[in-house]
């Protein structure tokens, strides 16, 4: 039985690599990079929400809700996964599960949560993230709302940053994507992978 998903674009970072500013603003192909990931995401999911930090204003022109980090200096992505899960566990009780992405990868595959809910599923695991090219990208993965007391527990008392030592304690499933043509966890994350994505947006088009 499959619950309802909950989209959670992770653009909480700082981009010193871009020069400062959200990555998820810049453009490509004329178009925000945020918005892109929006247009791929947004059918697989039961709704967006942003993970952010600062004036949510500047995010205005896509009228999702903004969620900031739900602890108090705490600089990484689990911070944003915890921000999702409290969202939803405050807003949208319904949701089952979020799967959150990185707010500066545009090529995110089309099929990314039917592919990690079924793998969970197979594999009777708790959480999936995402594989290509024998790479791990352990914040795009699928969370189970269950787990919010868990994950907080481990960030406020144990102060515990890196993702994976809070994944190894349960049960992870890695799900493999083609890293052709495009590798879809390409991150702009400064000037020259930006120059790339361009180059391979005008190569693949709707394919990248």
């Amino acid at each position: 039985m499959s619950g309802k998903v909950l989209g959670v674009v992770l653009a909480g970072g700082l981009a010193r690599r871009m020069g400062g500013g959200d990555k998820g603003l810049q453009l490509l192909g004329g178009k925000p990079i945020l918005s892109r990931i929006i247009e791929r995401l947004a059918p697989q999911v039961d709704g967006i929400v942003l993970n952010a930090n600062g004036d949510p204003a500047r995010f205005a022109d896509w009228g999702l809700p903004v969620a900031g980090d739900a602890v108090d200096g705490f600089v990484g992505p689990l911070a944003g996964v915890l921000a999702g899960l409290a969202w939803a566990k405050a807003n949208r009780p319904e949701i089952t599960d979020i799967v959150t992405v990185p707010g500066d990868g545009p090529f995110l595959p089309r099929d990314l949560v039917a592919r990690m809910v079924a793998a969970r599923m197979q594999a009777g695991a708790d959480l999936a993230c995402a594989v290509s090219a024998g790479q791990a990208y352990p914040v795009v993965g699928l969370w189970p709302v269950r787990l919010h007391d868990d994950l907080r527990h481990a960030v406020v008392d144990e102060d515990i940053r890196k993702v994976d030592r809070w994944t190894a304690r349960h049960r992870l499933v890695q799900v493999e994507f083609a890293a052709t043509p495009v590798d879809p966890f390409f991150n702009a994350n400064a000037p020259e992978d930006l120059a790339e994505a361009e180059r391979l947006l005008a190569s693949f088009g709707d394919a990248a």
